[in-house]
């Protein structure tokens, strides 16, 4: 559910009817969570986020007229819609993903993930945090960094503080919170609240877009 204890809405965004039914079977049958839109293009899913306000829109990348990237361009671009997109993609679909994450996505989710996961995927995009799948973080990060467009020009980050440059480092590399503070030997609440502080520095969205800006301030190399 959401903070405010109302189920978290949300709306499936792909072209096959039967990936749609599928999991909206699944995501009404748990408690706290409803389907309150299906959208077979991403024109339709840039409307039904407009109109029924959702949580959470569940983006596929590959879809007919205006794909999933253009429509999570339009969502994460309105200032009247507060939905966060959650990108649905495959291991050869990489490419499109760096596109999405630009775009404003929360996030990606791999189609063959267990369904268990997907659902705990949508709580926590719902709740304001990123997720990236597991298993294809450091592949996704790797390949990001190599790309010319990923490092348009590199600039100093200002007003952001050495101890912050290091914990954005390691958001770069895809550490969580549990682990930078290992790594810094800090609290898991101290690495938290960096986090926070770099969220509202760099006026970032969301954990991806600190990824990306990692990169962008050349903190983090590409993987030989």
């Amino acid at each position: 559910m959401s903070g405010d204890g109302t189920p978290v809405r949300v709306v499936l965004a792909d072209d096959q009817p039967l990936i749609r039914a599928g999991l909206r079977v699944l995501i009404d049958a748990t408690p706290g969570l409803t389907v309150v839109g299906e959208a077979g293009t991403g024109a339709e899913a840039v409307r039904l986020a407009r109109e029924t306000r959702p949580d959470v829109v569940v983006m596929d990348i590959r879809m007919p007229g205006m794909d999933g990237i253009e429509a999570t361009r339009h969502i994460a671009a309105d200032p009247g819609v507060a939905a966060r997109v959650l990108v649905l993609t495959t291991f050869d679909d990489d490419e499109y993903v760096y596109g999405a994450l630009r775009a404003g996505a929360s996030g990606f989710l791999v189609k063959d993930m267990a369904l268990e996961d997907i659902l705990a995927a949508v709580r926590v995009v719902a709740a304001g945090d990123a997720l990236i799948a597991p298993g294809v973080t450091r592949r996704l990060i790797g390949e990001f960094a190599a790309r010319p467009a990923a490092a348009p020009e590199r600039r100093p980050l200002a007003g952001v503080t050495d101890r912050e440059r290091e914990v954005l480092t390691l958001v770069g590399r895809g550490r969580s919170n549990a682990e930078i503070a290992a790594e810094l030997h800090i609290s898991p609440a101290t690495a938290k609240a960096h986090v926070a502080r770099l969220l509202a520095k760099l006026d970032a969205r969301d954990r991806v877009q600190l990824v990306i800006a990692a990169y962008d301030a050349g903190l983090v190399e590409p993987a030989a």
